[in-house]
């Protein structure tokens, strides 16, 4: 790294730590010609992941719109603002580990489904009806068949 005193292209780290609060590694650096030292601190950094929405339209990954989604369909049921966190912290974990940069909004969709089944089933069934937009009972009869 090049020394921010003398400009000297050549630098040595003498000491490196982890730091809990910003997520990052901080780098005590020395100067190789002109010995005068300075603190760095490295942080990876993330590539944004996009959604492609039913629309065909694409937004920036937004965790409170599944954690604002999943509270709705939680409404007046046993399940704590800590465990609906839970969700979709594991929810935006899982996209990132999977590498892609673009997700469709169907994925989130069935990710939160998936998570919220085993939680409370009348939670489940809240958010699927309206993500799934069933048009009729029938519809609904049958995903509940398939589902239940």
């Amino acid at each position: 790294m090049k020394c921010i005193y003398c400009g000297c292209p050549d630098s040595k780290v003498i000491d490196s730590r982890a730091t809990v609060e910003t997520n990052s590694i901080r780098r005590r650096r020395e100067c190789i010609k002109c010995g005068r030292r300075w603190t760095t601190y490295e942080t990876v950094e993330s590539v944004p992941i996009l959604v492609i929405k039913k629309n065909g339209s694409i937004q920036p990954f937004d965790k409170n719109k599944i954690i604002s989604g999943i509270i709705k369909a939680c409404e007046k049921r046993p399940v704590s603002l800590i465990q609906i966190e839970t969700i979709a912290s594991d929810i935006e974990q899982k996209l990132k580990d999977n590498g892609l940069q673009e997700v469709e909004s169907i994925k989130i969709g069935e990710l939160v489904m998936n998570m919220l089944k085993p939680l409370d089933q009348v939670s489940y069934i809240r958010f699927a009806s309206v993500y799934r937009q069933f048009t009729d009972a029938t519809n609904f009869i049958n995903f509940l068949k398939d589902n239940g």
